[in-house]
């Protein structure tokens, strides 16, 4: 009778069985996961944030970059960055393993779970890696003097939704792929790398050639950044882009998710 009512329960909790048993596989790699999350931000904070940071700071003053120190300028963008990096390892990896490397959703698939319960089981988990490296990451900026605004706590959930938007759109994208290397150079070389370099990172969209803020304009990275400067330190920016920033990120959230719950339903029909 147990095993009977658990098995109905599947269609409705079935993607936090899937969550159960992906944490369970993260786990036997924590502190690999724990590395990175940790590493990348003191990295970038000495390299970028205190080396590029003293020079400005020698040239321009203490408050150069949009009023605020250098460190407080980026600590959004960079915030935002592992968020949207860690989100899009754990979607990626685990779709590509369970649709073509173990093929192991076919195998969960043949019980009540359906294609949109794994997916969102998979989305789920890659939450759960974006929230803790955000919040270790903060903690580091925190220590680094970088989120010295009051306000700088803020940065934290839109960073979140930076990583939930981006890894649901990836999520997507992941339940389509059957070449891996060809998707992984695409990703790198068109998507991580120009998002990266031209979304107002290291310095306002707005120095750069018109040509090139067209990818700021349509990577998430941009838009959670001008959010978290925003809320953090009063970065100004209009009522109506507040609204055009919230409402991109949201969009690529609901989409990215309605696509990957059909992907992946209509793969593991196949």
């Amino acid at each position: 009778m147990s095993a009977l009512k658990e098995e109905r329960s599947i269609p409705k909790f079935g993607a936090f069985y899937v969550l159960e048993a992906r944490m369970k596989a993260m786990l036997k790699f924590f502190w690999v996961i724990a590395s990175i999350a940790i590493l990348n931000p003191v990295l970038y904070l000495v390299s970028i944030g205190l080396g590029v940071g003293t020079l400005i700071t020698n040239n321009i003053g203490p408050n150069g970059i949009d009023g605020v120190s250098y460190l407080t300028f980026i600590a959004p963008a960079l915030l935002a960055t592992s968020a949207i990096q860690g989100a899009m390892d754990e979607v990626i990896f685990p779709t590509l393993d369970g649709f073509k490397w173990a093929k192991i959703f076919y195998g969960i698939n043949s019980t009540p779970q359906t294609g949109s319960t794994i997916a969102a089981g998979v989305f789920l988990t890659a939450m759960v890696r974006t929230v803790g490296s955000v919040l270790a990451y903060s903690g580091i900026l925190y220590l680094f003097g970088a989120m010295d605004s009051p306000n700088a706590y803020l940065a934290v959930p839109i960073a979140i939704l930076a990583g939930a938007s981006f890894g649901a759109v990836m999520l997507a994208l992941a339940s389509h792929v059957n070449s891996e290397d060809l998707f992984f150079t695409i990703v790198g070389r068109f998507v991580i790398g120009p998002m990266f370099l031209f979304s107002g990172t290291f310095y306002p969209l707005g120095t750069l050639p018109i040509g090139l803020q067209f990818f700021g304009w349509i990577s998430p990275l941009w838009h959670a950044t001008e959010l978290g400067r925003f809320a953090t330190y009063g970065h100004h920016i209009n009522a109506t882009m507040l609204v055009v920033h919230s409402l991109f990120l949201l969009a690529m959230l609901v989409l990215g998710l309605i696509f990957a719950f059909k992907q992946y339903t209509r793969r593991l029909a196949k």
